[in-house]
């Protein structure tokens, strides 16, 4: 997401961070330049001009201009709006009871998975969340609610065959939710491929009815143009309470997360970051503000990193990469972990300074195929590579379906990681010595 937008900001800032003093021409050049950008990433015309006009006079104030580092500050001046424009502080849900939610938006833009995702993410948080299936105008809809449920396992209300009242269904799951033991009510409402006053008016007399704490409008970020008049039409109807944006892993402009956010004035709570139904998480503004101006998302990595990777397997791994007996079952195990974390260019994404690595992608066949070179070994092959002669490994290059030179390759780079490793902990070793350090000096 914002990749379009992110390299053309930090070409920008680039340039303007290379000058050792900024005069009002170099600022005007650049926000017009940002203008620019902001439009191609599908940012609507009035929020990108409310936008620019905003960081234009924080940026001429006479403390940019005289600094030390003017360029600096402008990058500053941008990532605070840019952090105020996405939302601020992150806006959690309103969860008092009777903690209902009420998800609403368009066909096709993620409703029911996003009901899925959310009450997923709410059983990890130790909730007891049930779903409710509303869209009695899809049966399809119905169906895939009660799977994805299955798959999480979350009770989910399904209405009886060839129902039609919604409000009757409504009253129906209330009933329902009296004999579970849940404590949050995820209603999945129906949507239309346009927005229409019989859609709207349907939705606004269950909202009524349901009184819910929470109104989260989900939207395509890939919708474009159209986000705001989407995000306005439900804003009016329904005062929705805040915004769940989805296929943000798709999506290389992302001007929606910044014009429905705006428009609406309401925060984007929740973000979907791809199909499976863990990649969802609350929307940090700060954080992707940090990102898409190439700062990196230490924060994020680390946590992600904390619910994928078990404490005593990682202090294990560290303890035999460290003394260097590492081998490729450890290697193999050290593969799982990182894939755990997610797709590995969003990963790097959340690195300072990996996003200007311009052209730069993760080859996800590529490794695929690493995994399948090694569990095509025998485990007595993993802990010993050594004994890999070229017999077994053309018998390991069929069963992966690679070629020997792949099979080559990789065994070579596992052993200058090990070599390496070995080195590090000799010098490590040397250096914890009484006085080793003493007369070290660094190689010139």
């Amino acid at each position: 997401m914002f990749s379009l937008l992110s390299d053309k900001l930090q070409d920008i800032f680039k340039d303007l961070r290379g000058h050792g003093k900024i005069s009002e021409t170099n600022i005007t050049d650049a926000l017009r330049a940002v203008r620019m950008a902001l439009l191609e990433a599908d940012v609507d015309f009035n929020v990108a001009k409310g936008f620019i006009a905003r960081v234009k006079d924080k940026a001429l104030g006479e403390e940019v201009l005289k600094s030390v580092s003017p360029g600096q500050q402008i990058v500053k001046i941008f990532h605070d709006e840019l952090t105020a424009l996405l939302g601020g502080n992150e806006s959690p849900l309103n969860l008092e009871k009777p903690a209902r939610i009420l998800m609403v938006g368009l066909n096709g833009a993620g409703k029911t998975t996003s009901s899925a995702k959310l009450a997923n993410y709410l059983k990890k948080q130790g909730r007891a969340p049930l779903l409710i299936a509303c869209d009695l105008q899809r049966p399809a809809a119905i169906e895939q609610l009660v799977s994805l449920g299955r798959q999480i396992g979350v009770p989910v209300y399904a209405p009886p065959p060839g129902e039609t009242d919604l409000l009757r269904s409504a009253k129906a799951a209330l009933e329902w939710i009296k004999e579970q033991p849940g404590n949050v009510c995820i209603f999945d409402t129906a949507g239309r491929q346009e927005i229409d006053e019989a859609l709207l008016q349907e939705i606004k007399e269950l909202k009524e009815f349901l009184a819910p704490q929470e109104v989260l409008l989900v939207a395509d970020a890939a919708t474009g143009q159209q986000a705001v008049s989407v995000a306005t039409h439900f804003h009016e109807a329904l005062n929705v309470t805040g915004l769940v944006l989805t296929k943000l892993d798709g999506d290389a402009r992302g001007g929606a997360a910044l014009s429905m956010r705006e428009v609406t004035g309401r925060p984007i709570k929740f973000a979907g970051l791809g199909e499976k139904l863990d990649q969802f998480e609350p929307f940090h503004p700060d954080r992707l503000a940090g990102r898409i101006l190439g700062m990196g998302d230490i924060v994020s990595l680390v946590e992600k990193a904390a619910a994928a990777i078990d404490e005593e397997d990682a202090r294990r791994m560290e303890e035999k990469m460290r003394t260097a007996s590492f081998d490729l079952n450890d290697f193999l195990e050290q593969f799982k972990m990182i894939r755990k974390l997610g797709p590995l260019e969003n990963i790097l994404g959340m690195l300072p300074g990996m996003s200007n690595l311009k052209g730069f992608s993760v080859d996800e066949s590529q490794l695929k195929r690493i995994e399948a070179i090694v569990l095509s070994m025998t485990r007595q092959e993993r802990t010993t590579p050594d004994i890999l002669n070229a017999r077994r490994r053309q018998r390991i290059a069929r069963g992966s379906g690679v070629t020997v030179t792949e099979v080559n390759d990789l065994l070579q780079r596992f052993s200058q990681m090990r070599k390496m490793m070995k080195d590090m902990g000799k010098l490590k070793k040397m250096m914890s010595r009484p006085g080793a350090g003493k007369h070290f000096k660094m190689p010139r």
